[in-house]
């Protein structure tokens, strides 16, 4: 846990956040989807919540890349959007690969290294090194960088490096 500090300059401790993800009826297909892809994941527990407002609902505790997770099938109400989006962060062109065909509902659709998976979630499948690459000094070698990740699909490591680096 992180100490900060409160509004009364007194440390307090920062609870542990965990994301939350909503599904129409899916939700335990969707954990057991996602555990399947990312190594160090597991199902924590399934367990159902009866006589709720959407009617009974599954929730399912996973943990996703050692990361805790939690889902619900709680009905149709709510969707994905692009306003949120997971990031996995590459080391090679390999994993890129890897994450985008297997969670791509459809690999052509994606762009600037962005998908939706199957339950309509978006992904950011990324070279690990982008973010360093983004926060260099040099605004000409950032400009190359834009518009090399503009003009993608999948990411090319290779590609934006070059790009990065004229």
């Amino acid at each position: 846990m992180t100490t900060i500090a409160s509004t009364a300059g007194k440390p307090r401790t920062a609870p542990a956040l965990t994301p939350h993800l909503w599904f129409d009826k899916e939700a335990v297909e969707a954990a057991e989807f996602y555990v399947s892809v990312f190594p160090g994941s597991h199902i924590d527990a399934v367990d159902r919540i009866e006589g709720t407002p959407s009617g009974d609902c599954d929730l399912v505790s996973f943990t996703l890349a050692g990361l805790p997770f939690m889902a619900i099938s709680a009905g149709p109400a709510f969707r994905f959007n692009e306003a949120i989006s997971l990031m996995i962060p590459c080391e090679t062109q390999a994993e890129i690969d890897y994450y985008w065909t297997v969670l791509a509902a459809d690999p052509e659709d994606g762009v600037c290294g962005w998908i939706k998976d199957r339950y309509g979630l978006s992904w950011q499948v990324s070279p690990a090194a982008i973010n360093d690459w983004m926060a260099s000094g040099d605004a000409a070698a950032k400009a190359r960088l834009t518009a090399a990740i503009l003009a993608s699909r999948k990411f090319d490591i290779d590609a934006l490096r070059k790009a990065f680096e004229g």
